[in-house]
Parts: C-alpha cells; sequence; structure tokens
C-alpha cells in the first residue's frame, strides 16, 4: 500500500480466542537492512463480514498487555504464511491499545494474501505483525476534511473519522461501490455522522437510480483551508490526482494500494552489500530483492510492488533507477534510500546498507 501526500509522497462469525494448539498462520520474518522493530505475536480474535466479500479481523496480543501506539492513516504487516506478508490499515480508534482491526476484500486476481485471510485465517490462529507505520497521516489541525473512497478504500478513511469525530472536527465522506452489498462499513459510518447524516454520501454505481462519484466536483468546490483525502481503484486515484492539479500539494493526500509502475528487471548491475561484505549480481529479468533473495540474505519485504515502505534500504553509493510509488520525487532525486522490490540501478554498482 502506498501511501501520499502530494508534497511528500510516501503503502481485505465472532467467537472468542481459542487454544494455543490451534494452527498458526506466522512463517518467519525476513529480517530488514537497519534493523525493524520486532515483530509482535498475534492471536485472530474476530472475524466478520462487513460486505460481501470484505472481512474484518480482529487481532489481540499474545505476549503484551498493551499495543504500540498509531495514528489515523495507518497499517500493519501482517504475516500470512507462506512466505507472504501484506499491509493493512488499521480501522479501529487509535486510542484503542488493546487491540488492532484490520479489513480485507477478496480480491479474485489475489496473488495470495486476500485469499489466504478469506479461505485459511481463523479465529484462534495465530499471526506475526510489524508494529503500525504511517504514511497517510491525517491533518488534524485542518478547518475540513474531504474524505473520498472506493471499495476497500475506505479502510484508512475509517480511522481519520474516528479521529475526527473525537477531536470534534468538521468532515465529510464520499464513498463509492458498485452495490449497498459491496460497501463496508456503512451503518458504522452512519452511526459515526450521529445528527449530521448528511456528512455520509454513498455512491451505488450499479444500483437502481445509482449515481457516480465525480471527483473533480469536491476539488472545485473545496474551502482554501481544508484537506482532500482519497483512497481507492487507479481510475479514481487518476481522477483525483488530475482534479487536484491547481490546490496547494499539502493540502491534496492520496494512498494506493497497487503500483503504476513496472518494476525494473533489465539487471546487468552488480550489488554491494558493505555491512555484510558481499557483492550480489542482480541478472536480466530479477529485481535487486530477487537477487538477494536468492543469495540466502534476509531483508524485509511486503508488497512487492514499490507501495507499502517495508523494503525501503539505505543507498551509500551508485544511481537508483526508483520505480516506486513510495518516495517523494524528492528524496528519489537525494538517492539517499531505494525500494529494492522494484527499483534497479543507473550505475554498473549499487552499494547497499545491508
Amino acid at each position: 500500500m502506498a501511501s501520499r501526500n502530494l508534497t511528500n509522497n510516501k503503502l481485505e462469525a465472532t467467537e472468542n480466542g481459542a487454544e494455543e494448539s490451534l494452527p498458526s498462520h506466522s512463517g518467519e520474518w525476513i529480517e530488514a537492512s537497519g534493523g525493524q522493530a520486532a515483530p509482535i505475536r498475534m492471536r485472530v480474535n474476530q472475524m466478520r463480514y462487513e460486505a460481501e466479500s470484505v472481512l474484518s479481523v480482529e487481532l489481540v496480543p499474545m505476549e503484551q498487555s498493551q499495543l504500540p501506539a498509531f495514528s489515523a492513516g495507518a497499517h500493519i504487516d501482517v504475516d500470512l504464511g507462506e512466505g507472504i506478508s501484506r499491509s493493512y490499515s488499521l480501522i479501529n480508534s487509535q486510542s484503542e491499545t488493546s487491540r488492532y482491526a484490520i479489513a480485507v476484500n477478496r480480491n479474485p486476481q489475489s496473488r495470495g494474501g486476500s485469499r489466504l485471510v478469506h479461505e485459511s485465517l481463523r479465529v484462534g490462529d495465530k499471526v506475526s505483525i510489524r508494529p503500525p507505520r504511517n504514511n497517510f497521516p491525517l491533518n488534524e489541525d485542518a478547518s475540513h476534511s474531504i474524505l473520498i473512497a472506493g471499495g476497500i478504500g475506505i479502510t484508512p478513511l475509517l480511522s481519520m473519522i474516528r479521529r475526527l469525530e473525537s477531536l470534534g472536527q468538521s468532515w465529510e465522506l464520499h464513498y463509492a461501490a458498485r452495490t449497498r452489498g459491496a460497501a463496508a462499513f456503512v451503518d458504522t459510518l452512519r452511526a459515526l455522522a450521529g445528527d449530521r447524516p448528511e456528512r455520509v454520501h454513498l455512491y451505488l454505481s450499479r444500483e437502481p437510480g445509482g449515481k457516480r462519484l465525480d471527483v473533480g466536483a469536491f476539488a472545485r468546490r473545496a474551502s482554501r483551508d481544508a484537506d482532500l483525502y482519497c483512497c481507492g481503484p487507479a481510475a479514481m486515484l487518476a481522477s483525483f490526482e488530475s482534479e487536484t492539479t491547481s490546490l496547494p500539494n499539502s493540502r491534496v493526500h492520496i494512498e494506493r494500494f497497487s503500483s503504476t509502475e513496472s518494476p525494473s528487471l533489465e539487471g546487468g548491475f552488480e550489488v554491494i552489500l558493505q555491512r555484510s561484505n558481499r557483492r550480489i549480481q542482480v541478472p536480466p529479468g530479477k529485481t535487486v530483492l530477487d537477487a538477494l533473495l536468492d543469495a540466502n540474505i534476509n531483508v524485509a519485504f511486503s508488497c512487492g510492488e514499490g507501495v507499502c515502505g517495508t523494503c525501503e534500504t539505505a543507498v551509500i553509493a551508485g544511481e537508483p533507477d526508483h520505480r516506486d510509488e513510495f518516495l517523494s520525487n524528492e528524496e528519489k532525486r537525494s538517492n539517499k534510500t531505494m525500494m529494492i522490490c522494484c527499483s534497479g540501478s543507473h550505475s554498473a554498482e549499487l552499494v547497499l546498507d545491508l
């Protein structure tokens, strides 16, 4: 999941917990360069359908009484086993310290993440997670927040609405889905809106009499001191970016679930690992991450598309060929870090802090 502010472009039945003998979905975490925070062992405490293809999952800690704090818009990386880890937005209130809640959409084109959650993960199972990170932060001081969601893109915005309500701040939500049955958390959102239900606008394109969401309309009428947020499918995000070009970058915030860039597979360069004193050839058809894993180099990764930031690695020398959606243009020009899952090299050698 890529999360970007357009000036600082940085990311799918309820029961009680069961016994330790239940199956575990926790595989071995691949440790990151630079030393990421240690994984946290969690147990699946509840699972519930929130829409036709959306499951919410409540995770509670196994070995500690309080979880690391997070802020609205944050996500966690979840190890689902089978060598698969995925980033999911936290949907509960940031005031909670005893649980994390996520929601997962069953994607027909799933590469394994949503399939494992929907078909294999069960109440009582154990998983490992990485502590929350926030690349899609909420500006709590904005006079008004306009939140635009498409499908499962509602997830980070749900935690934002919870936070805005707790602060007594002004907000409005525009939420697009194909049908009412495909729209998750509608009742929750209306409850949060309270006695001002007009703040929640639902756009159901495939319902009789339904209408499509016009992203540009909000950009055109937004007050000068309002912030706009968008999370959803690629077409919606492209429209949002196009319609908000005239607005100050500091007011425009976007989060992606997939990359619009193709990974660098040209290869033909050498990666020098400074801390481990190793040299790894990256052949054509392979990413830097592929080459490192082939050489049994342990590095952290999640999305494989340069959107979540998990594999961000410090660059000591060389010129990366940046292909990610996570770093800002300024950060890419500085060449201080790169996403090794998708980015390559313009130079014959690339020296990394690994």
